[in-house]
């Protein structure tokens, strides 16, 4: 199921690039059901009859979304990219606020022994990068954002009848949105690990396939940590 949801969450951009591009009525309405799978999907394996539902009367607009105006099939493809990079920013920068501790700090003490003293310098570092990650996903949502609201001929402002005070191409909104923010995200996570390596090159993993496989496996826990007894709260 895991691997299911990756598989669709990697291909739903590609899918709303060339509905972009193409300007086909079809792969709207295919982007638009797409979308739905991927927000349904866990709710469908844990076999709830209230998802099964959504996805049938889902599945059934979209196959009569074409029907209808094309251009108003575009806002809910607007809203996931948009979310995605704000809600992204929110995981990393409400860590941040007092009491709490960093969420990058959290990986490196699930990542590391437990018996292991973390130096405060690593801790400042893990500190610092998660600020730098929820600026990082904030600028990508706010510029996201203009940029939907701003496209023409089918962008959010002018479907909404209010003029933009520019526009860009809508393809230039979708190349952004569904292109080059994975290109960025990846580049930064790709330029931060190789200057981590050097900074601090005792790690306990061995390369970065290795780390992102345990980095995935104790996220959950990163997110929804919960500080042991008798620790403190407050990260560096």
């Amino acid at each position: 199921m895991r691997r299911l949801t990756v598989i669709l969450a990697v291909c739903y951009p590609l899918l709303v690039h060339a509905a972009v591009i193409t300007r086909s009525p079809a792969l709207t309405a295919a982007s638009l059901a797409w979308l739905s799978a991927l927000i349904l999907l866990p709710a469908l394996a844990r076999g709830n009859a209230l998802a099964w539902f959504a996805a049938v009367a889902a599945g059934a607009a979209a196959a009569l979304a074409p029907l209808m105006r094309q251009s108003w099939m575009w806002l809910p493809l607007y809203a996931p990219s948009v979310l995605a990079d704000f809600f992204g920013a929110w995981i990393f920068g409400h860590t941040l606020t007092a009491g709490r501790v960093p969420l990058i700090s959290r990986l490196v003490r699930l990542l590391h022994p437990p018996d292991q003293v973390i130096e405060p310098v690593v801790l400042l570092y893990a500190r610092n990068l998660t600020l730098a990650w929820a600026v990082l996903l904030l600028a990508l949502g706010v510029a996201n954002l203009v940029l939907a609201c701003c496209a023409a001929p089918d962008g959010v402002l002018l479907l909404l009848g209010v003029p933009p005070p520019f526009t860009v191409a809508q393809r230039t909104w979708s190349l952004f949105a569904n292109v080059l923010e994975y290109v960025i995200v990846v580049a930064f996570f790709v330029i931060e690990y190789g200057y981590r390596q050097r900074r601090f090159p005792q790690q306990p993993y061995p390369n970065m396939i290795e780390f992102m496989r345990r980095m995935l496996a104790v996220a959950p826990r990163a997110v929804a940590w919960r500080p042991p007894p008798g620790s403190a709260r407050g990260g560096a």
